[in-house]
């Protein structure tokens, strides 16, 4: 399916895929103790406050790595006997940009392989009511028609840069169903498009493009540099969606959504990677010119998910992009000399 005519975003097609049945799975309770790991990470500083704000009689509990090394089944398993979690939100993960792809493919392939496992097994072992778990909608296949429908995991390999990533997080959609079929353990795996927001990762070789171009665009402002160059053509369309929307949506996972069936958290709506920029550039203030190295690849060319799913259980990300950008870069540029922004 091709885009829209005309500049600017573009609006994509529900598919016909039926409605999913929506219900209420779970009763979060006073005594219900939820759990988040990867609680350091960008999408955490999202959702943890989302979570505080939805279940105040539940207790709440945030995890990192240096209290807990999830490759490790011990510590794993030390981690659900001392914290003694009913609910798990599964965040902790190895994630980064393509350049870090790139540089670690066995790193980025074991840690998530290993980690996802044994956090499942451990999570139904000790009575875990609820999980919910996180992948990338790179885990999609490279020739992925746009929109990308959940039907389409499994088509195909992914895109080959962000390879053993990609296939190694498949493998929550795996573990979702053979475990809600052979134990009946509930969990959900949600797929969000193009996450980006405050707290991101600016590090320029983990950084995905919004905070990669959005720390380009300020640092070059600031220094007065003539041109800023990002890698490709600028012609691929990619689909963003405000890590603040995404983690809105947590609570009703967790509460309403009874079913592995993944489900992409999207807002449907496509722009270019060179419209992008030229958003960024107005709204950072910068002046100069935009280049564009197309030695580099620009990857898959269309990249729009499918929102059919989302929108038949009632939900929707709202925030349109520019005041999301507007929020990101006002965040930015308050804490990058405090030391609490990742360079």
């Amino acid at each position: 399916m091709l885009p829209a005519a005309g500049s600017g975003t573009r609006r994509w097609a529900r598919n016909s895929e039926p409605e999913l049945d929506a219900r209420m799975a779970t009763e979060i309770t006073p005594d219900d103790r939820i759990l988040v790991t990867g609680a350091g990470g960008f999408l955490a500083a999202h959702i943890v406050p989302a979570l505080r704000n939805a279940f105040p009689q539940a207790t709440l509990l945030t995890v990192r790595r240096k209290d807990y090394d999830l490759l490790h089944e011990t510590e794993v398993e030390r981690m659900f006997r001392q914290e003694r979690p009913t609910i798990l939100v599964h965040l902790a993960a190895k994630v980064g940009g393509i350049l870090a792809n790139r540089t670690y493919p066995a790193d980025f392939c074991y840690e998530n392989l290993v980690s996802t496992v044994l956090v499942f097994e451990s999570a139904r072992r000790a009575g875990v009511r609820k999980l919910v778990g996180f992948m990338g909608g790179c885990s999609y296949p490279a020739a992925a028609r746009s929109p990308i429908g959940e039907d389409q995991f499994w088509q195909g390999y992914p895109q080959p840069e962000s390879a053993p990533y990609s296939a190694a997080k498949l493998m929550l959609l795996l573990l979702s169903a053979s475990y809600r079929q052979q134990h009946g353990f509930d969990s959900v795996v949600l797929v969000p498009g193009n996450l980006y927001g405050e707290y991101d990762n600016f590090n320029l070789e983990a950084a995905h493009v919004v905070p990669a171009m959005l720390r380009k665009f300020v640092e070059a402002r600031d220094a007065d540099q003539p041109s800023v160059t990002f890698f490709g053509s600028g012609r691929p369309i990619r689909d963003f969606v405000y890590a603040g929307d995404v983690a809105a949506l947590v609570p009703y996972f967790l509460t309403r959504y009874d079913s592995s069936a993944p489900v992409n958290i999207s807002t449907q709506t496509g722009i270019s990677v060179r419209e992008l920029a030229e958003i960024l550039r107005d709204l950072t203030g910068y002046r100069g010119t935009i280049g564009w190295d197309a030695a580099h690849p620009d990857g898959q060319m269309v990249k729009i998910y499918d929102a059919a799913r989302l929108h038949g259980l009632g939900l929707r990300c709202p925030t349109p992009l520019r005041e999301g950008l507007l929020r990101t870069i006002r965040w930015f540029e308050t804490h990058r000399h405090g030391g609490e922004v990742r360079l």
